[in-house]
């Protein structure tokens, strides 16, 4: 079977963060940093070439597939940030109806700016979804 095609890298979050433009996207990506690492208490770790992980966990299918993924960060895209809230599958329906302006894919939550959503309740999005991975697939600093 092939592997996931984002992995963890060596790769310096700093530089990476430095990187990001427009001044407003990589003010927002400075905030969700900090607040990841509040959040979770991991430390930051590049996934791929764009996407800022906190934490791991090792997963296994029914089908025989398994690997590593980080446990949820986020991804500061040209057009949204990216925030990554596993395990998508739960329902945080009631979390995101309090959240402000956002969309969500099957495990990711699109914000435009940080300025359209309440942070506190961000903070309890990741502290949730990170909870009710760990009760899945044990999750790990790292």
């Amino acid at each position: 079977m092939a592997d996931n095609k984002t992995q963890a890298t060596t790769a310096s979050v700093a530089d990476f963060l430095a990187r990001v433009a427009p001044a407003r996207r990589a003010e927002d990506a400075r905030v969700l940093a900090a607040l990841f690492s509040e959040v979770t208490g991991f430390e930051p770790r590049m996934w791929g070439e764009s996407i800022v992980g906190y934490g791991r966990y090792h997963y296994r299918y029914a089908s025989g597939r398994e690997g590593d993924f980080l446990a949820t960060g986020f991804s500061p895209r040209k057009s949204a940030l990216s925030l990554y809230i596993m395990p998508g599958y739960q329902d945080y329906g009631e979390i995101l109806a309090r959240l402000g302006k956002h969309k969500t894919g099957k495990a990711c939550l699109y914000i435009t700016k940080l300025a359209d959503v309440d942070l506190d309740v961000l903070r309890e999005l990741i502290a949730t979804g990170l909870k009710d991975l760990d009760a899945i697939w044990p999750v790990h600093p790292e």
